[in-house]
């Protein structure tokens, strides 16, 4: 698949790479230790990068099992997986994002597979290969949730978990205008594009928790926190104060048997 979106929100992402965006950037600096305690909850505080990693269960009991870090690149999520134990392989259409998890499991001394594909076509991925399946804030990138839960479906195992996040639909397009937050575009409007042309998609709730179900999902778990630690008092219209203000939601689901 290479359509208009994927030449175009790849080359953004290229490009993100290049200026180190933070999704971009491995964590090499990363504790086993903290990371086992943080997946029993007994960590406080939590550090920076193992706040992203949520909700912190699903960290537990992980060694070799098959898990797949779905549209994360960047040497992230993989690297705690891969510290843990984990069978580690990561999808993603950029191969800058890969480079950095081929980078996190050389640094660090686990194998990693990486494959650079397109997650609205997993048709070439062997089905039921995965025990559980990682995915971020990368929904935003593609155009149907739906195309995405397909695939997912296809290549997980029955009873595996899937893991996926989003942000709030309701304020997806806002910005800081010097004084508060605006919304930019109505509800209505599901589709935005980019100064460099890149596609930003906005999910209805509906799409996103029906369509899991209607792919032989079964919720377990829905979990909101910011995709980096809020400050109240960081400058406003920074990553960190904005996210005292927009809220995001993890879902967990078990794969019907």
């Amino acid at each position: 698949m290479n359509d208009e979106i994927t030449i175009a929100n790849r080359t953004h992402w290229e490009a993100e790479v290049v200026k180190k965006n933070g999704f971009t950037v491995p964590w090499l600096d990363l504790n086993r230790d903290d990371i086992l305690e943080y997946a029993e909850g007994g960590l406080d505080p939590v550090p920076y990068h193992l706040y992203q990693i949520y909700p912190a269960y699903l960290l537990r009991d992980v060694a070799d099992k098959n898990v797949l870090c779905l549209a994360a690149g960047g040497g992230q999520q993989s690297a705690v997986f891969g510290l843990l134990g984990a069978r580690v392989t990561v999808i993603d259409f950029t191969q800058g994002q890969l480079n950095g998890d081929i980078t996190a499991a050389k640094h660090y001394g686990y194998p990693v597979e990486t494959i650079c594909a397109n997650i609205r076509d997993m048709s070439a991925i062997e089905d039921a290969s995965f025990d559980l399946i990682y995915q971020g804030p990368s929904t935003s990138w593609v155009p149907s949730v739906h195309e995405i839960y397909k695939g997912v479906s296809k290549i997980i195992r029955p009873g595996g978990r899937y893991r996926v996040d989003f942000g709030n639909p309701a304020n997806h397009f806002w910005e800081w205008d010097g004084e508060y937050y605006r919304v930019t575009e109505p509800y209505s409007e599901r589709v935005f594009r980019h100064s460099d042309g890149a596609f930003d998609f906005r999910h209805y709730l509906s799409d996103i928790f029906n369509g899991l179900v209607d792919n032989g999902f079964r919720i377990e778990r829905v979990e909101e926190r910011a995709w980096t630690q809020p400050d109240i008092e960081a400058t406003p219209g920074s990553w960190a104060h904005e996210m005292a203000y927009n809220v995001s939601f993890a879902v967990v689901t078990e794969k019907e048997t």
